[in-house]
């Protein structure tokens, strides 16, 4: 072992004291980052999956229909100078087939589904209910939104007669496993279906609306035989989403509509208690480097009579500057080992405390590796950095001076 680990450790074991409120700093410093990191990253991720639960990372559709103004046959001049919008129709994409295969051949896109949404009603005895139709392809969707996982009765059969509603529908309209509803369009077209499974997704508007049928029948109910109105996509990187959707709007001419831009407040959210996260890590990594480096100087005060015998015995001035900077190093590799374990018992103890009524954790945690690495390379990092100002006071020391007046 090196001299200067030699003299490092000596200098640490002397002033255990002093060793010991660094060594304190640091670990409460690690533990609360790990524990703000592991709670504001669960946090997020429960709120993320909960709310892409239920819809794909990428909607593609048919791009809006949009009026022409009128030329002249014999000018250019336009008719009219006012251009209305035109009402939206719901319409099918060009050629979805091999739109569908282009979008899977992509690395970055992990599933892909069509999709034929719209409105109907729901029909049985008296009570008739306005809800979405949902025509799937029910192998291909539930790689987007896994439907079996939400179903409270039943199963996600979909078939030409088998159909699944969710449990607000079910209820107003006094269905449940086997019974049959109507659902009828505006345009008079109608198809009497069979509850095969009635789920719940969490969210009640939507628990009320959707109805999930097969492809073939809700394109023969909304008049789009051989269409689709959209296409599903999920991609592995979510966070990605948007770009991606450009991109894939710019190689097939449709309209992309990622998550992020739907859940735009949601994005804010997350972005804010990220940025509220990092502040106080900041501001704690700040506290325990101011922390290190006032007990670090005091030690060289104290240790002037050893440095200064150091430099008389030929002790270079980098020696003395590696002594301090590898206490430092020291106590920030020491404390954040403490501290993750410490950051780790806050976090379970948390977790089996704040529960939800049903037993499950209100705010789920998340403990990776990964996050006690950078802890314990951060505060490794911190500990050599507020070492560094001591350890060129001590370097710039005068032997004799240092040896006579003290």
């Amino acid at each position: 072992m090196r001299i200067e680990w030699l003299l490092a450790l000596r200098f640490l074991k002397e002033g255990r004291a002093q060793t010991f409120f660094m060594l304190g700093g640091v670990t409460m410093g690690v533990g609360v980052i790990v524990f703000l990191t592991s709670l504001i990253t669960g946090l997020q991720r429960s709120i993320i999956e909960k709310t892409l639960g239920t819809q794909a990372h990428v909607v593609m559709r048919p791009p809006d229909d949009e009026a022409r103004r009128i030329i002249t046959p014999d000018s250019t001049l336009a008719v009219s100078a006012n251009v209305e919008r035109r009402a939206q129709r719901l319409s099918s994409i060009l050629q979805w087939q091999q739109v569908m295969r282009e979008l899977e051949k992509r690395p970055e896109v992990t599933a892909v589904s069509p999709l034929v949404a719209g409105p109907s009603f729901a029909i049985r005895g008296s009570a008739t209910k306005s809800v979405a139709l949902m025509g799937i392809d029910p192998e291909k969707y539930t790689r987007i939104v896994p439907m079996p996982s939400f179903l409270k009765e039943g199963e996600f059969r979909i078939t030409a007669n088998d159909a699944a509603i969710g449990t607000d529908l079910a209820r107003e309209l006094g269905v449940t496993l086997g019974d049959k509803i109507r659902l009828q369009t505006a345009d008079g077209r109608s198809e009497t279906i069979t509850v095969a499974g009635i789920f719940d997704v969490g969210i009640r508007d939507l628990n009320r609306r959707w109805v999930f049928i097969t492809l073939r029948s809700a394109q023969n109910l909304l008049d789009l035989v051989g269409g689709v109105s959209s296409i599903d996509v999920t991609v592995r990187d979510l966070f990605k989403a948007e770009v991606i959707g450009e991109q894939l709007a710019r190689q097939t001419g449709l309209t992309a509509e990622s998550w992020m831009k739907t859940n735009a407040q949601l994005m804010v959210g997350l972005k804010s208690q990220s940025a509220s996260s990092y502040m106080i890590q900041f501001f704690v990594i700040i506290s325990v480097a101011f922390g290190i480096t006032s007990v670090l100087v005091v030690s060289v005060i104290q240790k002037s009579r050893e440095v200064g015998i150091l430099r008389a015995m030929g002790c270079s001035r980098r020696r003395v500057r590696h002594i301090f900077l590898l206490q430092g190093g020291v106590v920030g590799l020491v404390g954040s080992l403490l501290g993750s374990g410490l950051g780790a018992l806050l976090v379970t103890f948390f977790a089996s405390t704040a529960k939800n009524p049903d037993g499950t954790p209100i705010f789920p945690v998340v403990l990776e590796p990964g996050m006690f690495l950078i802890a314990a390379g951060v505060a490794t990092v911190t500990g050599i950095l507020a070492a560094a100002a001591p350890a060129v006071r001590a370097a710039k020391l005068d032997p004799v001076v240092a040896i006579r007046n003290v």
